[in-house]
């Protein structure tokens, strides 16, 4: 096991990583931007490293910055958590050139799985279904017009690097396309520096369903069952479940042999998330791969019993999996709620500020993964998220009571978050019937309270 780790993050996935450290018996190390002098993960590590000023390209971004300071504090790791340099292959590159050990997977399965094009063809080559699509990204407009009238109306512009919901538009008939190639172009342009778009067939009001997967450097390949990723607001998840209310026995099988089948061919190595689309009739389609822990991971946690975080450390530690599949089952339901700084009143502005006052909710069942605290001040250089609200019940039906619970017992004041608008979601019949799918939120299928 390694002695200390440098964690590449900030927020709540900071604290995470330290609180995972720390059962470990690890040095947590963690490194802030000038803007985040003050934050939870800066004074809660047992070290801490300023690497730069508030903007995240000179501070979160800045690789030769973080080295120098995992260099110097004399870690032997660095965990990327997510965002950022998480999925970025010439980090995880730089990090073992210099002698330190990378806590995700190899950088060529972070750059496999990042090209979208290879992505898919590798998921071919396992057997796992994909959308009809081009096979890499357009060379140019003409050729999107060119394969949209091959594919068929609607259709999906996507870009071909990065991911998180950027990048994305549709098109439901050949008028559209002009405006939705644009708009995933220039988007993917602005948050990745990569303006390509490819072109897959679109899944009309689908679910969105992704697969938890572990693989070790022993050729150990493990699935942790589904999450329901489906209540989403332009492509960004509000509320998680684990596992799918849409999910039978079969369906939960076949879709969950895919993502294990997947991770096997590529030599899969730490914790990662296979994501599908699923149709009314429990038809599923590739849609990728993140090759890093994700915001949800706290509901596979939940009805698992794994610490996904520990596990991660463990394996690039060089350790084997800690149990087999056969040692897993599914227990009970859990649900999270992200809490992100947003007026949703306002069209989910960001809110930065400082937190006056605060009260977080406890009780049976509920976990809160947070960096806020009360007088904290926060900055408006990056991600909304402030934290994370997870519960756990015996059912689906006692999780969505203690959710409703939850969400009630949490204030806020000097700023405005989004678990009234969540509140609203959770009592709506839609959500308590599982009769939902990612356009629910655009459709109004929320409206009606149950």
């Amino acid at each position: 096991m390694f002695r200390k780790v440098l964690i590449a993050n900030r927020g709540e996935i900071a604290v995470r990583v330290i609180q995972a450290c720390r059962d470990l018996g690890v040095i947590a190390v963690a490194v802030y931007s000038e803007a985040d002098r003050d934050a939870l993960h800066a004074q809660i590590a047992d070290e801490a490293i300023c690497i730069g000023p508030a903007p995240a390209r000179d501070s979160y971004l800045n690789m030769q910055n973080i080295i120098s300071a995992a260099l110097a504090s004399g870690a032997q790791a660095i965990h990327p958590g997510f965002g950022f340099l998480s999925e970025n292959a010439e980090f995880a590159e730089l990090v073992t050139e210099n002698g330190l050990a990378f806590i995700g997977p190899k950088p060529e399965t972070i750059r496999r799985m990042g090209d979208k094009a290879e992505a898919k063809r590798t998921a071919i080559r396992a057997g796992v279904p994909v959308a009809l699509g081009t096979d890499g990204a357009v060379a140019s407009y003409t050729e999107a017009e060119r394969e949209a009238a091959r594919i068929g109306f609607p259709i999906m512009c996507k870009a071909a690097a990065g991911g998180g919901g950027k990048g994305i538009r549709v098109a439901f008939n050949a008028s559209e396309l002009k405006a939705a190639y644009d708009a995933a172009s220039s988007e993917a342009q602005a948050n990745f520096g990569d303006g390509r778009v490819y072109l897959e067939r679109y899944v009309h009001n689908p679910r969105h369903i992704e697969v938890q997967v572990l693989g070790d450097n022993f050729g150990n390949v493990v699935h942790l069952f589904e999450r329901e990723c489906s209540i989403q607001r332009r492509h960004q998840k509000l509320i998680e479940e684990a596992p799918s209310s849409f999910a039978d026995d079969d369906f939960r099988t076949r879709i969950c042999t895919a993502a294990a089948n997947l991770a096997r061919e590529v030599g899969y190595r730490g914790a990662g998330t296979v994501e599908f689309l699923a149709d009314e009739d429990k038809n599923f389609y590739f849609c990728e791969m993140n090759t890093r822990i994700q915001v949800e991971h706290p509901v596979t946690e939940q009805v698992t019993g794994v610490d996904l975080v520990c596990e991660q450390i463990r394996i690039a530690a060089g350790e084997p999996i800690s149990f087999t599949q056969e040692d897993l089952t599914l227990r009970g339901h859990a649900i999270e709620c992200r809490i992100n700084a947003e007026d949703p009143t306002r069209g989910f502005a960001p809110c930065p500020g400082t937190i006056e006052g605060m009260h977080l909710a406890g009780g049976p069942g509920v976990r809160i993964d947070t960096a806020a605290y009360q007088g904290y001040t926060i900055p408006p250089y990056y991600d909304s998220m402030i934290g994370k609200m997870i519960v756990y019940g015996a059912d689906r039906a006692q999780a969505i009571a203690r959710m409703k619970r939850a969400l009630a017992e949490t204030l806020f004041d000097g700023i405005q978050t989004t678990t009234d608008y969540q509140m609203h979601i959770l009592s709506s019949e839609a959500f308590a019937k599982g009769a939902f799918h990612t356009n629910s939120i655009e459709n109004g299928d929320f409206d009606d309270e149950a």
